[in-house]
């Protein structure tokens, strides 16, 4: 039986004293498309901050790409990150450098130091998410699904073991979001594991998975019909 790359027991989630969620029991294998839903404001980008580090996990246990969430160091924190692609909803580029710039900045930044290795490994991310003929442009040169396009690039140059997608398709028209969502859907056909954080629930219908749902301070699976 693989690992799993996500496994959460009685876990209560706060921002600071209040209290988000609690009772959290969620685990996610390799190579799973899992959901989580929810209106705004029902814990959905609290629960993404616990797994990546931005909130502390104060009560339960927490396992994520082999680190333990409840005594999670800072400096540990970006070693953790590393392990994960993260998507964030507005995309989180660099304005003033190209797209091929934006990812060497993050091979730069998380380690990397041969040249041809990074190159040949931009490249790859570019090719996977149909951006390679752009790497030249500026952000702002791309339309908001390309610049998510390769937002989910930037997610995949450490090969993570898990991506956690925020909203990835929030700020995006239905085509463009059903464009981004075969991206995601394409990456996670080749091996990749994702969580991903929508309120579109026309995607669900559309690509339907294993759907987590946050609602009254607690996180349930739900069966799709029901969504």
């Amino acid at each position: 039986m693989a690992t799993p790359v996500l496994k959460i027991q009685k876990a209560s989630i706060f921002q600071r004293e209040n209290l988000i969620l609690s009772e959290v029991n969620v685990t996610i294998n390799p190579g799973d498309f899992v959901y989580l839903i929810g209106k705004t404001g029902s814990g959905k980008s609290s629960f993404m901050k616990t797994l990546y580090g931005d909130l502390p996990l104060q009560e339960g246990t927490g396992e994520i790409v082999g680190f333990n969430l409840k005594g999670l160091k800072e400096k540990q924190i970006p070693f953790l990150r590393r392990k994960l692609g993260v998507v964030f909803q507005d995309f989180k580029l660099l304005n003033d450098r190209t797209v091929r710039a934006n990812l060497l900045f993050v091979l730069k930044a998380t380690g990397w130091k041969d040249k041809s290795a990074m190159e040949s490994k931009i490249d790859d991310v570019l090719d996977k998410v149909g951006m390679k003929s752009k790497g030249f442009k500026y952000p702002y040169q791309l339309s908001g699904g390309e610049q998510q396009r390769v937002a989910i690039a930037r997610a995949l140059l450490n090969d993570p073991e898990l991506i956690l997608a925020d909203e990835p398709t929030g700020n995006l028209d239905p085509q463009t979001s059903v464009e981004v969502m075969q991206v995601l859907q394409e990456i996670n056909k080749n091996g990749n594991t994702i969580l991903m954080a929508t309120h579109d629930y026309a995607l669900l219908l559309k690509y339907p998975s294993k759907t987590l749902k946050c609602d009254s301070n607690k996180i349930f699976e739900v069966v799709q019909k029901t969504v």
